[in-house]
C-alpha cells in the first residue's frame, strides 16, 4: 500500500480522531515531517517501526507496548536528563506492515522527522533495508527481534540487536532435533522471507552437520494458510521432523493440517512460532510442537512475572514474545543518551556501542557488529496447552 501525503484537511481529521482515541501518555500517533519539525524542543522523539496491521500485528503491537511501557516509566520519573534539561520522551509509532518497501518509506519518514533513535523493525526483512537509511543518516537502530545474520553483517555502526541470530538459533534447534528428538529424516518448509529462509538455511546446515538427512525442502509465503499440497508431498517421504521457518500465523495452520493429514512427524518452529498466539491458533493440535526463544523467555527473567502482570493490566493482553526486548531496547537507548548527556545521535551513538546495561532480559552489551553478547537460545515444547522450557543454551551465567 502506498502512503499518501497528508493534506491540511486529512491532518485535521487525524487530529480529531487521535483526541477521541486518547492515546496513552508518552506515545503519539505518526505525524508528517512538517508537524514534527515544528514541535517544541523539550521532547525527545523515539521511533517505533513494526507491523501494526496484518497477520502478525499481535507481534508488532507487542514490541510497541514494550517500548511504550519503558517510555512511560522514564516520563513518570520526571523525564530524560539531556542537553542541560529534563525532557519528555515521546514514542512515534509507524506501521511498516512487515513489508520491505513500506519499511524504507517509514525509515525515510523517521529521518525527515529527525527522530533521535529507532526501536525496530520487527522482522529481518524490514530491518535490513531500513538499516541502510538509518546508517546513512547516522540514526541508531536497535531491533528487539530481527535475527537474520545479514542484519548486523553490513558493517553499519548504527545497527544493533538484542536477540540471538539465526545462526545461533538454527544450531541449537538442529542439535536438539537430532540429538534429543532422534530426528534422522527431516523436512524443511520456509516462507521465503529474510527471517524464515535464513533460519531454515541455518537449521538445514546444522542438521546435516549433526547427521540428519534432509528429505524434502519446500517453500511458501508469509501470507499462505493452506499447506495441504506441501504437507502431502512431505508425507510421502515419511520424515521424523518438519521444521518451519516463519511466523505463528503460518506455523499454526501448518501444524493443524499436518495432524489432519495423519502425519506423525514432530513439527518444530523457532521464535516466530513460540508465542501465545500460536497456542490460540493451533488449539489442541499445538500439543507436542517445538519452538524457541532467541533469548531468555519472560518467564525465566528476573522480574519477568512482575513485567507480565503490569503488561496484562495495562494493555489487556499477554506478552507475546518480544515486548521485554523492546522494553530493554528503549531503556538502553535512553540510558545511552543520559550517559552522553545528549539526544543527538552523533553524541550518544559511541556511548551506545560500548554500553553495559542491566536490563529486564539480562546484562546487555554489544560486540563489534552490534550483536548482543552472550545471547541465550531456549528450546520449548507445548505440553498441556502451554509452552514449557526443554533446554536453555547460552546466556549470561
Amino acid at each position: 500500500m502506498k502512503l499518501a501525503s497528508y493534506t491540511l484537511i486529512a491532518a485535521a481529521i487525524v487530529g480529531l480522531s487521535a483526541c477521541k482515541q486518547q492515546a496513552p501518555a508518552g506515545t503519539e500517533a505518526s505525524a508528517p515531517a512538517a508537524e514534527t519539525a515544528s514541535a517544541s524542543g523539550d521532547t525527545v522523539k523515539i521511533g517505533l517501526a513494526a507491523p501494526l496491521t496484518g497477520n502478525i500485528a499481535h507481534l508488532g503491537k507487542d514490541v510497541e507496548y514494550g517500548a511504550q511501557m519503558a517510555i512511560e516509566e522514564i516520563n513518570a520519573e520526571g523525564g530524560l536528563d539531556v542537553d542541560g534539561a529534563k525532557k519528555k520522551v515521546a514514542l512515534v509509532s509507524e506501521d511498516d506492515q512487515a513489508d520491505p518497501k513500506n519499511a524504507t518509506t517509514v525509515a525515510q519518514r523517521f529521518v525527515d522527522q529527525k527522530i533521535a533513535g529507532v526501536i525496530g523493525h520487527l522482522t529481518s526483512g524490514t530491518s535490513i533495508p531500513a538499516s541502510k537509511i538509518y546508517s546513512d543518516a547516522g540514526i541508531p537502530q536497535i531491533s528487539p527481534s530481527a535475527t537474520a545474520l545479514a542484519y548486523t553483517a553490513q558493517g553499519f555502526k548504527t545497527t544493533f540487536r538484542l536477540t540471538a541470530n539465526d545462526g545461533q538459533q538454527g544450531l541449537v534447534l538442529a542439535q536438539y532435533a537430532v540429538g534429543k528428538l532422534n530426528a534422522k529424516k527431516v523436512a524443511i518448509v520456509d516462507d521465503r522471507t529474510a527471517y524464515g529462509q535464513g533460519l531454515a538455511d541455518e537449521f538445514e546446515k546444522a542438521a546435516k552437520a549433526a547427521g540428519a538427512q534432509i528429505v524434502k525442502r519446500e517453500f511458501t509465503t508469509n501470507q499462505e494458510t493452506d499447506f495441504n499440497a506441501i504437507l502431502t508431498n512431505i508425507k510421502s517421504v515419511k520424515p521424523d521432523l518438519i521444521f518451519y521457518g516463519g511466523m505463528d500465523a503460518q506455523s499454526a495452520p501448518l501444524k493443524k493440517q499436518s495432524k489432519k493429514l495423519g502425519l506423525t512427524a514432530i513439527v518444530m518452529g523457532a521464535d516466530g512460532t513460540k508465542s501465545p498466539e500460536f497456542l490460540k491458533l493451533a488449539g489442541a493440535d499445538a500439543e507436542g510442537t517445538f519452538g524457541s526463544s532467541a533469548g531468555q523467555s519472560v518467564d525465566q527473567m528476573p522480574g519477568g512475572k512482575e513485567f507480565k502482570d503490569k503488561f496484562k493490566a495495562k494493555f489487556g493482553v499477554e506478552v507475546q514474545v518480544y515486548a521485554p526486548y523492546s522494553y530493554d531496547a528503549t531503556k538502553l537507548m535512553l540510558a545511552a543518551m543520559k550517559q552522553a548527556g545528549s539526544a543527538d545521535p552523533a553524541k550518544y551513538l559511541p556511548v551506545l556501542a560500548k554500553i553495559e546495561h542491566q536490563g529486564l532480559t539480562g546484562p546487555i552489551s554489544f560486540d563489534e557488529k552490534g550483536d548482543v553478547k552472550n545471547a541465550a537460545v531456549g528450546v520449548y515444547t507445548v505440553k498441556n496447552g502451554q509452552w514449557e522450557l526443554a533446554e536453555m543454551v547460552g546466556g549470561a551465567k
